[in-house]
């Protein structure tokens, strides 16, 4: 069980009136049925720190955890139907924006240090996607596979402190490269992901944006080589060949015939040769080897999520109580 000082101490970092303002944006305490938006917040957030596993395991946790529930701003705690209901007609959107806001807050009072790309000045995103299992039968909205449901939730990661700037929840059967275009990169910034967002029409639309992107080629990409920084590369330790090329086929029309670089590295660890793709030309080989080495954390990030807090077993089965609860 949680210790209440703690939990309200965590519930100390939202700002109540930014809260309060989200509330009255978004109209959410009208037909609120005796439970107002923030006894729903507070409600939800235990769900996560006590692991409960139903709306039954969140009234009485709540009714049983010692202390007063006035230290958490809660005059009640609400019952289980009064949480299903709320799961199910309360907008996903007020807690949606209230994130963004604690953590543009949060962002501003704290600064984060790079552990490593120190000598890189710009922002860096990772870019991932990562599938989060559901019964069909119970959760009929999440469509995946024809006998399996699953949602799937599109990150963005800013490097810099690794927390989402960007989530987007869809049914498990969305491509991650149909959802590539959803969030705009500022101009100068690094956009990290693996090859299954190799898009060479939105890879090509972030060059022209002025943005640089680190991938990995495709197994089957055909290109014609135009210049070897052979001499150079192999003084770099790991680096095989580096190469500027041009696509072949219609992935050139998709790029609109601009040269990419193609840097192969061999990785001593576990003894697999990569072919790392960026439209940077300028980088030691050797950083654009690292830059996508630091995707991993889009990788620890999901299992965090996943092992730590409540996104893998549902309290409520609609859709709208999934987006809340994540």
């Amino acid at each position: 069980m949680i210790n209440l000082n703690v939990f309200s101490q965590i519930l100390s970092l939202i700002d109540r009136e930014l809260f309060k303002d989200l509330v009255s944006k978004h109209k959410s305490d009208k037909h609120q049925k005796g439970i107002n938006s923030w006894t729903h917040l507070v409600s939800m957030l235990f769900c996560h720190f006590s692991s409960a596993d139903s709306v039954r395991d969140i009234s009485n946790g709540l009714r049983s955890t010692t202390g007063n529930l006035n230290h958490l701003g809660v005059v009640r705690a609400p019952s289980k139907s009064n949480i299903s209901y709320i799961n199910t007609h309360r907008t996903h959107e007020l807690f949606k924006d209230l994130y963004y806001s604690v953590l543009d807050r949060l962002w501003q009072k704290d600064t984060h240090f790079r552990k490593d790309l120190g000598q890189l000045k710009r922002k860096v995103y990772l870019m991932d996607a990562s599938i989060i299992p559901l019964c069909l039968s119970v959760f009929d909205w999440a469509k995946f596979r024809s006998t399996k449901g699953a949602v799937k939730l599109h990150t963005v990661l800013d490097y810099d402190g690794c927390l989402p700037v960007f989530m987007q929840i869809t049914d498990g059967k969305v491509h991650e490269s149909q959802r590539a275009g959803s969030y705009s990169f500022s101009k100068g910034s690094v956009v990290v992901v693996d090859r299954g967002y190799v898009d060479y029409s939105w890879l090509g639309d972030l060059d022209s944006r002025g943005c640089y992107f680190v991938t990995r080629s495709k197994v089957n990409m055909m290109y014609k080589v135009i210049k070897s920084y052979q001499s150079e590369a192999l003084m770099e330790k790991g680096i095989l060949k580096d190469e500027l090329i041009e696509l072949s086929g219609a992935a050139c029309n998709k790029y609109n015939g601009k040269p990419l670089r193609l840097v192969h590295f061999w990785d001593s660890t576990t003894g697999n040769e990569h072919h790392f793709l960026t439209n940077n030309t300028k980088w030691k080989a050797s950083l654009v080897a690292n830059i996508y080495k630091q995707r991993w954390h889009i990788e620890v990030f999901f299992k965090h999520l996943k092992q730590r807090l409540k996104v893998s077993t549902f309290i409520g089965t609609s859709e709208n109580a999934v987006m809340i609860q994540i």
